[in-house]
């Protein structure tokens, strides 16, 4: 069989071409034939461009590579030799046009499973045999991609990250916009202050000029009169002139008119006034000036500092608002796998339609269609699974307290796919994701770690005298939630580990969830209630109420559904329950 991307050297170019011309009553393999051995033809590929003997005929049908050409037995292949193809896959699908980036001579045909990339017949050859990576043609895995489960969820997470870096664009604009409303505050503020400086010299100034005025009073009674005359004119106006720019600040329209009339008339009295002064001896006079304050100015480097704070761009709590519910019914999540009965710890919502879960009592993780109400596919883990969080549209994240360890999910095709571990150091309990950093709380040690997504502690937040027993937890721009069922306490802190709030009106605070205008969903098991705390945690109210030990929750913002399972050691705990919220 032809090795993709192989050319026969130009020895065996002339042999054919000899073959051709001399010997065109008989066809010989071609593949063999440029190995040295020459067998009769015995059918043709017509993607290769080569005729093949029995054993290549054979083999080519079954080769991963090659299954899908077309072959033509001895009857039908070409009576004369063809010129050899440098691909294998010459002949595409009509959709199949796209080239391979590292080969662009050919055509993506294949994806690798196991590394998740698309794949070109050169790179199968060279890099994914398929001894070592499970490599599918894409023809063969893509008949029930239309409409599918994947491709809705995908297509979500595109659209929600096209709406994430559009805010990112309005939000950088705004932070922009008050940053350079800040400087140009600051410039007024410099304006104002060199002003006060003029209007403190004006006075110093004033001062000296009284102190002149008065020893030479007998001698210049004249002009102490026109400076009394100028000096209440000029307070006048002053008082005038701040009175106007108060109002004006004020938006005060009816008074500031007023004002502005009496201004006017004031200043016609101003003019007649000044014709009424009398004219005044002029006296020469020495003044030595106060160096001191030239020699301050001189040595002060500057007017004043620019100080600075970076702006963050904040998720603003929102009142609580009183809720309407209705129940909208239950789902098994029960399956013939299990061994025990359910206890649901963990929820993620990636599309309203599928909702993944964590059943720490059968140590799997269930997807869950929530449109036909059934688990429509169950992963099982090496041990009891507690949180889970979104990492992308098709990966997610599973603490597994007990063996110190964070799975990773992938999901492909509506199955759930083992991806790779993450081991960390100490009994790993809730876990959230924000922008490719993870969240994760321990109760023993009793801490909380921010990680990326090899692994790396980013930081450590140390839980003494924060925490006794943190268990879930919740994130978003700028705040971290934290329950604790111990302290009867949601934690909140800021990225930099610093506690910000606290609420402590929950008697055991478990499972939480965001809302889409940021408030936060928080199971009370001890008081059999869902409450909804405002983002700052400084009120909350109920919106669900008598229930069965309410362990954790998931809110749907699209459908405004609330999702909850229940722990209390019987059947109830093998159903989701939902609830409509308005």
């Amino acid at each position: 069989m032809a090795v993709p991307g192989k050319k026969a050297s130009k020895q065996f170019s002339s042999s054919r071409a000899s073959l051709a011309s001399d010997e065109d009553h008989q066809i010989y393999c071609q593949p063999c034939d440029e190995e040295g051995t020459r067998l009769p033809a015995h059918g043709y590929c017509t993607d290769c461009k080569e005729h093949l003997c029995k054993t290549c005929f054979t083999v080519h049908k079954k080769n991963r590579l090659s299954k899908h050409h077309k072959l033509l037995d001895a009857t039908s292949m070409p009576k004369v030799l063809q010129q050899p193809s440098t691909s294998i896959h010459t002949s595409q699908s009509d959709d199949l046009t796209t080239p391979c980036c590292k080969h662009p001579q050919e055509i993506i045909k294949f994806y690798c499973n196991d590394h998740k990339n698309l794949l070109c017949s050169v790179c199968v050859t060279l890099e994914h045999q398929p001894t070592s990576c499970k490599v599918d043609y894409i023809p063969d895995i893509s008949g029930n991609i239309i409409d599918s489960k994947e491709y809705q969820v995908i297509l979500k997470a595109l659209n929600t990250t096209f709406d994430h870096y559009q805010q990112m664009v309005e939000d950088a604009k705004e932070m922009t916009g008050k940053s350079n409303r800040s400087l140009k505050d600051a410039l007024e503020d410099i304006k104002k202050f060199r002003k006060e400086i003029n209007q403190r010299l004006d006075q110093l100034e004033r001062q000296v000029v009284h102190v002149v005025k008065v020893k030479e009073q007998e001698n210049n009674s004249n002009i102490t009169s026109v400076e009394t005359s100028c000096e209440e004119v000029t307070k006048s106006l002053k008082i005038s002139s701040e009175k106007i720019k108060q109002l004006n600040t004020s938006t005060q329209a009816n008074a500031l008119f007023m004002e502005l009339k009496l201004a006017e008339k004031m200043m016609e009295d101003v003019e007649k006034t000044a014709l009424h002064l009398s004219t005044y001896d002029v006296k020469e006079h020495n003044f030595q000036a106060n160096k001191t304050i030239l020699t301050k100015l001189i040595t002060e480097r500057s007017l004043g500092t620019l100080t600075q704070k970076t702006l963050n761009k904040e998720c603003q709590p929102i009142q609580i608002k009183t809720r309407q519910s209705s129940n909208e019914g239950k789902i098994c999540v029960k399956t013939s796998k299990d061994k025990k009965r359910c206890w649901i710890t963990g929820m993620t919502l990636l599309t309203p339609d599928l909702l993944i879960i964590t059943d720490c009592n059968n140590n799997a993780v269930k997807m869950v269609d929530t449109s036909s109400q059934s688990v429509s596919d169950q992963l099982q883990l090496d041990d009891g699974p507690l949180d889970i969080t979104t990492v992308t549209s098709t990966v997610l994240a599973v603490t597994l307290p007990d063996i110190h360890t964070i799975e990773f999910i992938s999901i492909s095709l509506n199955k759930l796919i083992k991806k790779h571990t993450m081991k960390v150091d100490g009994n790993c309990n809730g876990i959230s994701c924000y922008q490719g950093k993870l969240v994760v709380s321990f109760y023993n040690p009793t801490k909380l770690q921010i990680l990326d997504m090899n692994g790396t502690i980013l930081s450590t937040i140390d839980g003494k005298n924060i925490f006794e027993s943190p268990n879930h937890v919740t994130c978003n721009r700028s705040s971290i939630y934290v329950s604790d069922w111990y302290m009867k306490t949601v934690t909140r802190l800021n990225w930099q580990g610093d506690v910000i709030d606290s609420y402590g009106a929950s008697s055991q605070p478990r499972g939480m969830s965001l809302s889409d205008d940021g408030t936060v969903f928080v199971c009370d098991r001890a008081r059999n209630v869902i409450e909804e705390i405002s983002g700052d945690c400084s009120t909350g109210m109920n919106v669900l109420e008598n229930l069965n030990y309410p362990y954790t929750v998931c809110w749907c913002g699209e459908t405004k559904k609330l999702y909850y399972s229940c722990c209390r050691t019987d059947e109830i705990d093998n159903f989701l329950y939902i609830y409509k919220l308005s």
